[in-house]
């Protein structure tokens, strides 16, 4: 058994260090544990840091594509390196490494498919009164959505077994916590949840520069995920109260009409006809959603058989660099990596096509 432990980064020279320090080497029900890290486009010292602390998988991207594309990137190595077990964590240490082992656990028990820390956000000191209301009312919404019972939805520090990353496949350009709880509950992979620890806060977060950008970004993606996966839910549900709303003119405008005073109300008329119209226009949108959200599941069908079509052939990871060689483990470059303990399968990608 494998164990990768994934960390994207942009420019965290500073923090590294400290994240790697405290990364295990020996993790219970895993006969290797290796180290990655998705270098987003850095313009410091990020990967010369990260050799220097024993990373042993680099995926370099070329330019700062955003946490949603790197948590794909790294993925998709992972998977390419041969992982059943992928851990992801960030890189400015916010989560405690202590708690992987825990993390792991209901993977190795098989009770769950993809496990994610709560970090019991109340107990977080420096998350304001506000904050944590906000994270509390997401989480539920995206419960809501998914499924599932993830308490602390926006949580990173997240396990996924090699069938459940398989399947994820995030389209988002923001973050892709919100969206692959969504889609593992559509697609019906084993969510659990354990409580895990965090670090004091050693930097401000990128992703956001203030808690209004933080409530704003955060609630388009959860509108605009939530929209998503639950089309017509959301279309019928506005719809409907669109054409609530149209009752209250058209009612004003018969009551008047039947008191022999409708001509002077013709503007009710209008507006309930034009609340009306927009009604229709949401359902039929609600409609039109449902049948691409049908779509959308055939082309994350697709998109999974590809991904493993690619994983039997050996495909080598995009973007890979070899990293600093572990002591005592041998090196895991190219095609090769892509083996697992116990495949068989030849190392080119021609000759096993053949």
């Amino acid at each position: 058994m494998k164990l990768i432990i994934q960390i994207p980064c942009f420019n965290e020279e500073e923090q590294l260090p400290a994240t790697l320090a405290d990364l295990p080497r020996v993790v219970a029900g895993f006969d290797v544990v290796e180290w990655l890290i998705i270098d987003d486009g850095s313009v410091d010292r990020t990967l010369e840091v990260a050799r220097e602390g024993g990373v042993d998988h680099i995926v370099k991207l070329t330019n700062n594509k955003g946490l949603a594309a790197g948590f794909q990137a790294g993925l998709d190595a992972c998977l390419k390196l041969g992982a059943d077990v992928i851990v992801n964590t960030d890189a400015d240490n916010q989560y405690s490494a202590l708690d992987i082992p825990a993390l792991t656990v209901p993977i190795l028990e098989g009770k769950a498919d993809m496990v994610v820390g709560d970090r019991e956000t109340d107990n977080i000191e420096h998350f304001s009164p506000l904050k944590k209301r906000l994270q509390k009312l997401g989480s539920w919404v995206v419960r809501r959505a998914s499924d599932t019972e993830v308490p602390d939805t926006t949580s990173g520090f997240r396990a996924y077994n090699r069938e459940a990353a398989i399947q994820m496949a995030v389209v988002s350009k923001y973050t892709y916590t919100l969206e692959t709880i969504i889609q593992a509950g559509k697609l019906l992979v084993a969510t659990a949840h354990v409580p895990i620890r965090t670090n004091p806060k050693t930097r401000e977060s990128r992703l956001f520069p203030s808690m209004g950008a933080y409530v704003r970004r955060n609630a388009v993606a959860i509108s605009r995920i939530y929209a998503q996966y639950e089309p017509l839910r959301v279309f019928l549900g506005l719809s409907l109260t669109l054409f609530a709303l149209s009752l209250i003119p058209f009612t004003r405008f018969v009551y008047a009409y039947a008191t022999d005073e409708g001509a002077g109300h013709v503007q009710s008329l209008i507006f309930g006809a034009v609340l009306f119209n927009s009604a229709v226009v949401l359902f039929a949108i609600g409609i039109l959603g449902d049948l691409l959200a049908s779509q959308r599941i055939m082309s994350q069908r697709i998109f999974e058989r590809v991904r493993r079509i690619e994983l039997e052939l050996n495909v080598p990871p995009s973007h890979y660099e070899p990293g600093a060689k572990p002591t005592g483990q041998p090196p895991t470059t190219g095609a090769g990596a892509g083996h697992r303990a116990g495949d068989d399968h030849t190392s080119d990608p021609q000759e096993a096509a053949v």
